[in-house]
């Protein structure tokens, strides 16, 4: 038996490449009617559904949701050593390609007398959501804050799942590294409920302008239902790889790398695309030793062998850079000859991985990239966490009486065009002549 299912397109690629490629069922849409509730409960009574809620999903009674300044501060004192070091290097490491990202303003003289400056402003106010459940993610709190700290935004706080083992507060390692980044608002709460305390704002919490980070169905759901109340990154769905690769990839790379993102959830994704049948064979053959060897090996199983996960075999090089464009995974890797050039022909992904010594573990806590990307083929369309993520851009414009007098013809005729005549005689207000017809 299989661990992993196969799909053969070296007869050719079906035009229909995007609706037969192994994906997770995600249906947010079902899930947000179970949200609703939940979000005008907190809506409506604030702080005392925030408790509520996290008693009953969490199985934990909170008194306050906001995490006290003492828990933050002994949960970085008693941080591991070596982890503490491990998190200051991600943090520099993603600081300096998230610090080159800034925007900065420009003027453009349009006409003489007539400028436009694009302005960058961080937006106000942003909450951060860092997930608990299977695993702990205090990298998640560095990709989510570094980027919004070089934007310049000027107020930050982080919901994260209370924990029952650990007294109703979010994981210490996750508050360690809040710690670190300097982030001394913090609160206890995790789903759909962190989500409308955000949108809405509570007693404990004053509302945000913003929401990012990843989370579970019902964070994508309350996220969907709340957009136009909160701006989101994205509607984050479970984590996916693809890699895109010929006869020279090593299958025991292969192998890892696939089982590496299946270790987050059972609906993880783990895609091979290749050319090779002979590297398909053994990575099949290399998958079951390793999954073995491994903690999570029954949900590393689950994920690699639902209808999420698949090897595709194409005849080249040309047709698996269309499938996986199709695909547009989360995270790419390409393990073939001359894989920069190859990675330099994908149009659509959240990150490529170039080579055998970039693996997405890398990327997930120390390249220095941002982990947080578009799932669900939504990489064809949208970009990963980034500064811009937290910035706007402000047209600024700014016109003498003599710029505006060489555009008024051209605004008249062109309000007159679109049957809008009001806005040709708020021009001519502005002098003491008609513009001539």
């Amino acid at each position: 038996m299989r661990v992993i299912s196969r799909i053969d397109m070296r007869s050719g690629l079906p035009e229909d490449l995007r609706d037969v490629l192994p994906r997770a069922d995600l249906d947010v849409e079902a899930a947000l009617e179970k949200v609703r509730p939940i979000c005008e409960d907190v809506r409506h009574r604030g702080a005392a559904a925030v408790r509520e809620l996290t008693a009953r999903f969490d199985g934990v009674e909170i008194a306050s949701a906001r995490v006290p300044a003492e828990a933050l501060d002994r949960a970085l004192a008693e941080l591991d050593p070596k982890v503490r070091a491990a998190l200051e290097e991600s943090i520099r490491r993603a600081r300096l390609v998230h610090r080159d990202q800034r925007r900065t303003d420009v003027t453009t003289e349009v006409v003489p007398g007539g400028t436009v400056t694009e302005r960058w402003v961080p937006v106000d106010r942003v909450g951060l959501y860092v997930p608990g459940g299977r695993a702990v993610y205090p990298s998640s709190v560095v990709m989510n804050v570094v980027p919004a700290q070089e934007a310049g935004v000027g107020s930050l706080a982080v919901a994260s799942p209370a924990q029952k083992a650990f007294g109703g507060l979010p994981h210490p390692t996750i508050l360690a590294a809040c710690a670190l980044l300097g982030v001394d608002e913090v609160y206890s709460v995790g789903g759909a409920q962190a989500v409308a305390m955000f949108a809405y704002g509570t007693e404990e919490c004053p509302p945000a302008t913003m929401v990012t980070g990843p989370g579970n169905i019902w964070v994508a759901a309350a996220k969907r239902l709340l957009k136009g109340r909160i701006g989101i990154d994205s509607e984050a769905g479970p984590t996916e790889i693809a890699i895109l690769a010929d006869e020279t990839a090593d299958p025991v790379h292969v192998a890892a790398d696939l089982i590496s993102q299946a270790e987050h959830d059972t609906i993880a994704a783990a895609v091979l695309v290749t050319t090779s049948a002979e590297l398909a064979d053994a990575v099949e053959k290399e998958l079951p030793g390793q999954v073995s060897a491994t903690r999570h090996s029954e949900r590393i199983t689950e994920a690699l062998s639902g209808r999420q996960s698949g090897i595709v075999l194409v005849s080249s090089i040309d047709d698996g850079l269309k499938v996986v464009d199709a695909y547009a995974a989360e995270h790419l890797e390409i393990h073939t000859a001359d894989a920069a050039a190859v990675a330099a022909r994908v149009r659509n992904a959240g990150a490529i991985f170039v080579g055998a010594y970039a693996p997405v573990s890398l990327g997930d806590y120390l390249a220095g990239s941002n982990h947080v990307l578009p799932t669900g083929g939504c990489a064809c369309h949208s970009s990963g966490l980034s500064v811009q993520s937290f910035l706007r851009g402000i047209h600024v414009v700014d016109y003498s009486r003599e710029a505006l007098a060489g555009a008024a013809a051209h605004v008249s005729v062109l309000a007159d065009a679109e049957d809008l005549p009001a806005h040709g005689a708020a021009i001519r207000a502005r002098f003491d002549w008609r513009v001539p017809e």
